[in-house]
């Protein structure tokens, strides 16, 4: 395992040439790999919601802090093994396809959840698990192929007018959230935390891949380079403060709201921040053709569609029995 996940670091760290000549060589490419690894992340991110709202309820019954439940820091080192497990997809596979794969986790997080929360899973919801599976499929072939980036055709992506433009407007409404919003509605407006975590994936993710981008160039063979070890350590405090207000504002929502409806509202506006912002970063877009941007759309939109029935499933209760008393009409 640990010579597995040494390869799969020292792959991030090659240059573009080399990537090539590896995937040449052994058969596989990046984008197969990293949809893979995407997959089996986005299965253990799947239990992350799922174990730290049963040791939130835990602790809540005993008196007792949850930072000290042992079933709650048993979803918080699943959200760690996760998050490592993106970082190498997003290093591997372009981001619009790796991010939508998050609704396996989903499907996932309410098979366990129907089990751990003793949440019943009906008929919509099976529906619901069935949308997000043929979704995912849509979004995999139709896939555009990973686009090597050299760093400084990353340094001149960051310093974009497009990209600077929408990373300003992010943070002014993260400081308008985080500062005046939150304190006096987020207990009582899921979209508040939502919104706050969403737009905190344009950071992260982008932030992941480009560390990915910049470390062959501080890690690999000869003296580092000093602009690159600059942009590293940015990326690096970037995404490190990112996934801190991230992982606070998941928990301060799972303290309030129900697991299963901010999960659902959290996938599919996470995805739509994390694409978009993607797009304009790495212009991964550019490399489809338009009957695959159309179908990426569909099977996004599908993938949506089923997480919303998935969740809403399980807040509404649905039945095949005629009630009991009630007359039939001709």
């Amino acid at each position: 395992m640990a010579l597995l996940l040494g390869k799969k670091y020292s792959y991030s760290f090659m240059s573009a040439s080399q990537r090539t000549v590896m995937a040449d060589d052994s058969g596989l490419s990046g984008a197969p790999l990293g949809i893979a690894i995407a997959a089996i992340s986005s299965f253990i991110n799947g239990s992350t919601f799922v174990l730290q709202k049963k040791g939130i309820l835990r602790s809540r019954n005993k008196g007792c802090s949850y930072l000290i439940d042992g079933v709650w820091c048993s979803g918080t080192l699943c959200m760690i093994i996760g998050q490592v497990g993106n970082f190498l997809a997003y290093n591997l596979a372009p981001a619009v396809i790796v991010t939508p794969l998050g609704a396996l986790g989903v499907l996932f997080g309410a098979v366990l959840a129907s089990w751990i929360l003793e949440e019943h899973l009906n008929i919509l919801g099976k529906l619901g698990c069935i949308i997000c599976c043929c979704g995912s499929v849509v979004l995999i072939i139709h896939a555009p192929k990973a686009v090597e980036t050299s760093r400084e055709e990353l340094e001149e992506r960051l310093l974009d007018p497009v990209f600077v433009t929408y990373i300003l407007l992010v943070v002014l409404l993260l400081i308008t959230l985080i500062v005046w919003i939150a304190p006096a509605h987020g207990t009582s407006n899921i979209m508040v935390y939502v919104a706050i975590c969403s737009l905190l994936g344009s950071f992260t993710v982008p932030g992941s891949k480009g560390l990915g981008l910049v470390a062959h160039d501080v890690f690999g063979e000869g003296p580092p380079n000093s602009r690159a070890l600059a942009l590293f350590l940015v990326l690096l405090g970037v995404l490190a403060v990112s996934i801190l207000i991230q992982f606070f504002f998941i928990n301060k929502a799972l303290e309030c709201f129900s697991s299963n409806i901010f999960e659902a509202i959290y996938y599919v506006t996470f995805t739509s921040t994390v694409i978009f912002a993607s797009a304009l970063l790495f212009k991964e877009w550019t490399e489809l053709t338009v009957t695959d941007s159309l179908a990426m759309l569909c099977g996004l939109v599908t993938v949506c569609v089923g997480v919303i029935l998935l969740r809403i499933s399980q807040e509404t209760v649905i039945t095949w029995k005629e009630k009991k008393g009630q007359k039939k009409t001709d």
